[in-house]
C-alpha cells in the first residue's frame, strides 16, 4: 500500500504533510525532530530564570527514536534505513551528534549526509533529520 503516514500520537508536522510517504518498497520520512505532541522539545529545559539549556545528545536519540516509530508505522525499522540527511544549526554540536549516531548505526548503516542550516521551525530545535527506507519484503498490497 501506497501512502501518506501520519502516526498517532506523535507530534503533528507544523505543516500540510506527512511523518512519512510510502511509495512501493520506499519509505520518504520526512524532517523528524525532538517535538514531542505536547509541542515541548526533548532536550531543551530551562530553569527558573529562563536560561535555556539544550542538549544535542538527549535531541540527537529522540529524533531517531522518533524516526524509529514512524517507520514502526510503515512496517519498517532503523536498519531499514538505506539514506539520511541531518540538518544541524551549529556544526560544533557534530561530535555530540556523532557520538549518538554510534550508538544506533555503524558502517552498515544507511548513508549520511549532515549539512549545517541557519535554523530550524523553534529556535530551541538543534537537530532534524530525514530519511529514504527500503521494505525488505513488500506485501502483496505493496505492488
Amino acid at each position: 500500500m501506497s501512502g501518506s503516514i501520519i502516526v498517532q500520537g506523535k507530534a503533528t508536522p507544523r505543516g500540510r504533510f506527512p511523518h512519512a510517504k510510502k511509495v512501493g518498497d520506499l519509505v520518504f520520512v520526512s524532517g523528524t525532530s525532538s517535538r514531542k505532541p505536547d509541542n515541548t522539545i526533548e532536550g531543551a529545559g530551562a530553569d527558573e530564570f529562563g536560561a535555556t539549556t539544550l542538549d544535542i545528545r538527549v535531541q540527537t536519540r529522540a529524533v531517531i527514536e522518533n524516526i524509529r516509530e514512524v517507520l514502526a508505522v510503515a512496517g519498517a525499522d532503523l536498519t531499514d534505513l538505506a539514506q539520511v540527511t541531518a540538518y544541524l544549526v551549529n556544526m560544533n554540536d557534530f561530535a555530540g551528534y556523532n557520538e549518538v549516531w554510534a550508538q544506533y548505526f555503524d558502517e552498515d548503516g544507511p548513508t549520511r549526509t549532515t549539512v549545517a542550516v541557519h535554523q530550524l521551525p523553534h529556535p530551541h530545535l538543534l537537530i532534524e533529520i530525514s530519511g529514504i527506507a527500503h521494505l525488505p519484503h513488500p506485501t502483496e498490497e505493496d505492488q
